[in-house]
């Protein structure tokens, strides 16, 4: 047996481990929610991997919010989660990539139910597909991926509810994204270590970063600059939530006991979406299972400023 068909095997059979795990319903204990007293939001959630990520927590009975920039769409997974389904499921628009629209989705959510307990980060966008490496949307990846996800954090923070068992974000990402990934990494030392140093990771830097890979796709020299080598915009993004989710989550882990909120990050797989023209080799149903796990494990058992795959943390 190859390696390769080796790994598929161990993956298969993880993954009908986590399949026989999400049939386990949470008991008394575990459950720490209601849907009286836990409002869950998904990003981008009228499709794909944000759909079910919507879909299971609504489940398990929490308020769950359906976001999508196009309302139609929105209100059509809306429609096919609570009318078909049966499950209960609010709906505003949002665009991550409008100031103006995470302000007012900000002013809702406060107004409507007095703050959010789970932030799901789902938002992306990918424009390559097979072998396909174009930056052509480089700017809109980007923007969407990274700066979207980074201003919903900052939106959202001050409306998350104190609560004992702590309030939850969870960043939707890629292994595509790890500063040392052995296939697909920064050529720049200098520039993986400080991503990967705690202490020298600053927003200013990822800012610094993204704009300096940006500036190269406009100049056209972005191919000798030493960046990842597959969907090269779209990894540059992920790397960037990664090192965002372990810089927010040591600027908030000095909140004391009922003001806590814990930061992750998972890569949900090669999923069978639109995203990847459905050659996935992973149904939504698992490929949301981590990130619900995230949102609803117990404040005891909670970890903050790591990546997840499959349930398991690895290295980013």
């Amino acid at each position: 047996m190859t390696n390769k068909e080796k790994a598929r095997e161990r993956r298969e059979k993880r993954m009908q481990e986590i399949s026989l795990l999400r049939t386990i319903p949470y008991s008394d204990h575990q459950r720490w929610w209601s849907s009286e007293n836990v409002v869950a939001v998904v990003t981008g959630s009228n499709r794909g991997i944000g759909l079910e990520i919507a879909r299971q927590l609504a489940s398990h009975g929490l308020t769950l919010v359906l976001t999508a920039r196009n309302v139609d769409a929105g209100l059509e997974a809306v429609t096919s989660l609570s009318l078909q389904q049966g499950l209960k499921v609010d709906f505003h628009q949002l665009d991550v990539t409008d100031a103006s629209s995470i302000k007012e989705f900000g002013c809702w959510i406060k107004q409507t139910f007095g703050g959010l307990d789970i932030l799901v980060n789902n938002a992306g966008v990918n424009y390559n597909l097979g072998s396909d490496n174009s930056v052509e949307f480089a700017e809109t990846v980007v923007s969407t991926n990274y700066h979207g996800t980074k201003n919903m954090i900052k939106a959202m923070i001050p409306l998350m509810r104190p609560s004992p068992q702590g309030a939850r974000i969870v960043n939707v990402s890629s292994r595509l994204g790890r500063v040392y990934g052995r296939r697909n990494r920064l050529a720049n030392v200098e520039l993986r270590d400080q991503l990967s140093n705690p202490d020298s990771l600053t927003e200013e830097l990822l800012d610094r970063t993204v704009s300096t890979f940006i500036e190269q796709v406009k100049d056209g020299t972005w191919e000798s600059g030493g960046w990842p080598q597959t969907f090269t915009d779209y990894s540059i993004s992920k790397l960037a939530v990664n090192a965002y989710t372990r810089m927010i989550a040591k600027e908030l882990s000095t909140r004391q006991e009922g003001e806590k909120i814990y930061v992750n990050s998972f890569c949900p797989g090669w999923v069978k979406t639109a995203m990847t023209g459905f050659a996935g080799n992973m149904s939504p149903e698992d490929a949301a299972d981590t990130g619900v796990w995230l949102s609803l494990v117990l404040s005891e058992e909670a970890v903050t400023g790591k990546f997840f795959a499959e349930r398991r943390e690895i290295n980013f």
